[in-house]
């Protein structure tokens, strides 16, 4: 018991029962007293739970969060206020692995003091940084940071090659500029040929944009964007060393990283954080997550069988940028979804040793074009995990069994010896194009992307219009399904052209989505009224029912790709029915 009361634990006793606790307070063992009044503590079985237990300390679970933000950060945003749904922080500065491993840097130069912006927008600080190998599911291998000087809030863009920074910088400038009503006034960059292009000092200044730039080989004078970018790098090495996964997610990681970071304290703002100073509001965090974490999704009752799980093991790899969702991956099937349904296990890791040779570079395009039920409830985290017992867990609690593969069910009585490109080509051989210009490479698809499209101007859908000021075009997609008979045969191709009902904004776009259905039990009542006066019943089914209902509100669409009118192309089209993919679709 010395030993115990030295290391601060706190010994009680009492209705012959002696209850451990730590200095926290928490519950550690609580044992009874045996017949020769002794009490049995036994080391041996608590050893595994006292291993376990460094991630039940909250402090560390939010430094994990943060994407390993030092303690100090952490208790400045709590004790200050500058978050939403962060606990207070008051653990003291301790070394972490991870970022001792991926942050450790050369101690800091002096640093000048230099003036800063007064309003939003009045300097841009930015930097170009790679390449990066391996290439991320993109195919990029840059990426673009944009940093207000005023805010300190982080954009960040990934280009494929450094020319694509100026068509960027043009969307970034249209977007921003949009949404704050500041214009940008300067941008300060170092020399690169991305940034000193006849075209872009030219828009540069057509626009009235000032070029401070750094003197040649002199970073230092970039010392902003130079330092985001570093620690954009740090935050992402350690998160993916954490969770042990493969580079190729260096990009999810920057991502989430610039999410985080925008959330963070920093020592250009006194008391507020860059999404604040923006924004203009404190910014939540109570539903951040560990990043690379195990998550289980639900899987929506529409898309699966009575006796199918009713969710999927996936791993976390950031926040939804346009939905109050999580972006989640499935290694094995490479499924790409964004879901607000989610169950965290914030210590768990994928078993990422199983998938060695697997190619990540065939991940899916981030750019989900599934659509994502929007809620305006906030995202409620699960509740924080329970106080482990002195007993040790049982089987079922301590891992969650996994599926078995095909190659564990049965036996595998021959190697096929087959390369790559030969497995991809009978992998996509017979499926549906995942793009138009897949489609526009086959005839069949031609022809029924250009029935689809008779169909629609036959039934009056859209009207050719200039877009208004208060207004924004919805984009749309092409979907491809091949329908089979019950003998696999090839029976019918079927193009769709979508919206992305997604990009539509409430009280602008739509209103009231819920559409009014029979009851089941209404129906079953007429079928026996039916049978018991032996009356007849008609079914019928009305053919593209979706496109027949006429819209109240007034939504523009982007002109299909391949179909835009020749002499208006930047013109859009102005719904008078609705669309397949719009929220107010089965209202209408």
């Amino acid at each position: 018991m010395g030993q115990l009361l030295e290391k601060d634990y706190d010994i009680h006793i009492k209705n012959r029962s002696l209850s451990l606790r730590d200095n926290n307070g928490r519950l550690v063992a609580k044992v009874p007293m045996t017949r020769n009044r002794m009490f049995l503590l036994d080391i041996q079985r608590d050893q595994a739970i006292c291993l376990k237990s460094c991630l039940k300390d909250e402090s560390w679970i939010w430094q994990l969060r943060y994407g390993h933000l030092n303690f100090g950060g952490l208790k400045m945003l709590s004790s200050k206020g500058m978050v939403k749904g962060l606990p207070f922080i008051n653990h003291p500065d301790q070394l972490c692995e991870g970022c001792l491993l991926r942050k450790q840097s050369r101690k800091p130069f002096p640093k000048e003091v230099t003036s800063r912006a007064k309003e939003p927008l009045e300097l841009i600080h930015t930097d170009l940084c790679g390449p990066i190998t391996p290439c991320y599911h993109g195919k990029s291998k840059y990426f673009l940071t944009f940093i207000d000087d005023y805010s300190r809030k982080i954009w960040v863009y990934f280009l494929k090659q450094k020319s694509e920074a100026f068509e960027t910088f043009k969307k970034f400038k249209a977007l921003i500029e949009k949404e704050s009503g500041y214009v940008i006034k300067a941008m300060r960059s170092d020399r690169g040929g991305e940034f000193t292009s006849k075209e872009f000092n030219q828009f540069c200044e057509d626009n009235g944009i000032r070029r401070p730039m750094t003197v040649p080989r002199t970073p230092q004078q970039n010392g902003v964007a130079e330092r985001k970018n570093r620690t954009i790098l740090n935050m992402a090495r350690s998160m993916l060393k954490t969770k042990n996964m493969p580079k190729e997610f260096w990009a999810e990681a920057g991502d989430c990283a610039v999410y985080l970071q925008n959330r963070c304290p920093t020592k250009s703002l006194d008391g507020i954080t860059p999404q604040e100073a923006w924004h203009g509001g404190k910014p939540g965090v109570s539903h951040l997550k560990v990043f690379g974490c195990i998550a289980y999704a639900h899987v929506p009752d529409q898309t699966r069988s009575k006796l199918d799980d009713k969710s999927e093991k996936f791993i976390f790899i950031g926040y939804d940028k346009h939905s109050k969702g999580y972006k989640l991956y499935n290694p094995d099937s490479k499924k790409l979804i964004i879901s607000r349904d989610v169950e965290f296990d914030e210590e768990g890791s994928w078993n990422w040793s199983i998938g060695d040779k697997e190619d990540y570079s065939l991940l899916p395009s981030m750019e989900c074009e599934e659509e994502v039920e929007e809620n305006n409830e906030n995202i409620t985290p699960p509740p924080s995990p329970t106080q482990a017992q002195s007993s040790p867990p049982s089987s079922d609690e301590r891992e969650v069994p996994r599926m078995r593969s095909i190659e564990e069910i049965y036996e595998v009585t021959q190697n096929l010896n087959s390369n790559d490109e030969f497995t991809l080509f009978c992998l996509f051989g017979d499926c549906e194009p995942l793009c138009f210009e897949e489609a526009t490479r086959n005839k069949k698809w031609r022809d029924v992307m250009d029935d689809e499209i008779k169909s629609i101007v036959k039934n009056k859908t859209w009207e050719l219009a200039t877009l208004q000021s208060n207004h924004k075009a919805i984009g749309v997609k092409w979907v491809f399904k091949i329908k089979k008979n019950a003998k696999g045969e090839v029976e019918k191709y079927k193009a769709r052209l979508v919206a992305k009902g997604y990009a539509q904004r409430h009280g602008i776009d739509y209103e009231e989505v819920f559409a009014p259905v029979a009851r089941l039990e209404t129906i079953r009542l007429v079928i026996a009224l039916t049978a018991h006066n032996k009356w007849k019943i008609h079914q019928m089914d009305v053919k593209s029912a979706f496109l027949n209902g006429f819209l109240e509100e007034e939504v523009y669409i982007e002109q299909p790709e391949g179909y835009k009118v020749k002499g208006q192309e930047d013109k859009v089209l102005r719904l008078r029915k609705a669309l397949y993919g719009l929220k107010q679709a089965p209202r209408a």
